[in-house]
């Protein structure tokens, strides 16, 4: 009944405190991740790192997985960008790295997922005024990545960590009220797990929208770990036409390998 494609979360190199689980390089982690049964990655880099194309496709066809998503956190983490800023010099430096983003991505053939890097709106800021910031430059982003064939999908993260985009519903009403048609929502189970009422009904929200899905279990760790229904969500996701990849990003515990292991053999016993 279900056709869904699995990936995993990976990086250069990352803390224990983050959740990747494999780490090395981009061909590197494309092995690992087919060995674990794995279709493909997603890559949490720098806008500006420089990758062997080439090579990482070689190592695609000859084992089958792919990079399927680039992750654009590190723009903000480590950069300190973000696309609401009060600096203009700030904001035009987010634009220009989500270029750089969005030219990774066509390389790979991938999308892009926009996180932290759209920024947070400041105590006592107005929200009209930084989110129709934000849209404005969504919209320049929105249509680069229309011309370059890549997607944008905006995170919808818990509010202990943002405060902008924590729920299905906020996000998916920007995305009408400003109609960015090449932006697509992006739920991840662990967040949803925090500010959701209703899981079921934040992905039921996200019919026709709906562009990439994170996995993890309440606490973060390994898919079957905790308290999480994902039979449901997975009934749920069939139910609304979701088409696109199931990422497990999740905290590598006991170590990345063995979580990724864990993680996808839950969840593909819940398919079969």
């Amino acid at each position: 009944m279900y056709n869904w494609k699995f990936a995993v979360s990976s990086a250069d190199d990352a803390p224990a405190t983050a959740p990747i689980l494999l780490k090395g390089t981009v061909e590197e982690n494309l092995e690992k991740a087919a060995r674990l049964g794995y279709d493909a990655i997603e890559v949490h880099t720098r806008e500006d790192v420089e990758f062997d194309y080439d090579a990482i496709r070689a190592v695609s066809e000859r084992t089958g997985a792919r990079v399927g998503m680039v992750i654009t956190g590190r723009l903000n983490t480590e950069g300190m960008c973000s696309l609401i800023a009060d600096e203009p010099y700030i904001t035009q430096a987010a634009l220009d790295g989500m270029r750089q983003y969005i030219d990774m991505a066509q390389k790979f053939g991938a999308d892009i997922v926009v996180g932290w890097v759209k920024g947070n709106v400041p105590k006592g800021g107005s929200r009209e005024k930084y989110l129709s910031r934000l849209a404005q430059n969504m919209r320049i982003l929105n249509d680069y990545g229309k011309e370059r064939g890549v997607k944008l999908n905006i995170e919808v993260i818990n509010r202990y960590e943002v405060n902008i985009f924590t729920t299905a519903e906020e996000t998916m009403s920007f995305l009408e009220k400003y109609n960015l048609d090449n932006c697509y929502a992006h739920l991840d189970a662990f967040h949803m797990g925090i500010d959701e009422c209703d899981p079921i009904a934040a992905i039921r929200r996200c019919k026709g929208r709906l562009g990439y899905f994170h996995l993890a279990d309440n606490s973060r760790q390994y898919c079957g770990s905790g308290q999480f229904d994902f039979g449901r969500m997975l009934e749920a996701l069939d139910e609304i036409g979701y088409e696109g990849i199931l990422s497990v990003e999740c905290l590598p515990v006991p170590n990345g390998e063995e979580a990724a292991k864990r993680s996808i053999e839950h969840m593909k016993a819940l398919i079969h």
